[in-house]
Order: C-alpha cells, then structure tokens, then sequence
C-alpha cells in the first residue's frame, strides 16, 4: 500500500540509525519474547518497544518512560515500582511482564490484536470512544488521530526492516 511504502521509506538508512536498531533487537528480543509467549501474546508486539522508544528507554514529555513507555500510573497498576529512587520501568524484564499483562487485559477488552496495538498507543478509553462515536471497530477503517492511524503501520515496516534489512537497503554490518 502507498502508506506502507511511505513509512518503509521514513525509515531508510538516513532516519533511523537501524544498525543500532538491529543490535538492540538482537540483545531485547531474546529477553522480550519468552515473556510475551508466556502470557498468549503475538510475539509481533516485541516491536512495539522498538517503535515506542526505539528500546532506548526515555521519558516522553507526557511523563510515559521505558522501553514500553508506561505512563507513571500504568505501570504501578501493573505491579512497576515508580518513585523517586526507583523506577521498574527502566527494567527490561519487570515492564515486558507489565507491558504483557497490560497487552493482554487489552485483549480481553478488544478482541482483536490491531486495535490492542492502537489502544496501547492512543489508550483505551480514548479509542473505545473512537470506535462508539464511530459505530464500528475496524482500525483500518477507524478516523483516529494521525500517530495512532499510523501506529500499525509502524509496526509492520519495524518488523519488515528488522527481519529483512537486505531488501530495505541495510547492508548487515556487525
């Protein structure tokens, strides 16, 4: 599709620093996807991270932290410790366990995988009322705010170029 092939584009070797990317792959993944087998989750959404923080870890100027980008309130309610001296959601494997829980109660909410991954980026209230102003839960056919429109989208060109980078003009450098 042409939005595909634009966000491929965006993510040519002059925006993105994927040699970076890959190596963060290379390191997370391993530790990402036993635990998101663990709790029935796509193991696809092990880029999520790479899309919400690039596996950096920052803190967003809303205040969402981590590899996951958990919002403060979040991540205590899925069990993260958030305070002055500690903050899990700098931990790698304690916010994968509450980014999968998350995930899943999503799931039990949604239904469907696609709107779980655009409901973890807009949060679930905001599409919820989305898809009753709307009167239907297709993503692909849901008006939502532009990130979240293209948040899909991101994914799948995160995980084209991870998996193939040949083909997306990254010459395998070690």
């Amino acid at each position: 599709s042409q939005r595909m092939k634009k966000y491929l584009k965006a993510s040519s070797y002059e925006h993105i620093q994927t040699t970076r990317l890959h190596h963060k792959a290379a390191r997370w993944f391993p530790v990402i996807e036993p635990i998101l087998e663990q709790y029935g989750i796509p193991e696809d959404f092990k880029y999520l991270p790479l899309v919400e923080s690039g596996l950096s870890g920052g803190t967003s100027p809303k205040g969402a932290s981590g590899y996951w980008q958990f919002m403060p309130q979040t991540a205590r309610s899925y069990g993260l410790v958030v305070n002055r001296s500690r903050d899990d959601r700098q931990n790698m494997k304690k916010s994968t366990v509450a980014a999968a829980k998350y995930l899943r109660d999503l799931y039990k909410e949604f239904n469907n995988w696609t709107l779980v991954a655009a409901a973890y980026n807009v949060g679930e209230n905001s599409l919820k009322r989305q898809i009753a102003v709307q009167g239907h839960d297709n993503y692909f056919k849901l008006k939502l705010n532009r990130e979240t429109a293209s948040y899909v989208y991101k994914l799948v060109s995160m995980k084209e170029i991870i998996e193939k980078p040949l083909k997306y003009g990254y010459a395998s450098r070690s």
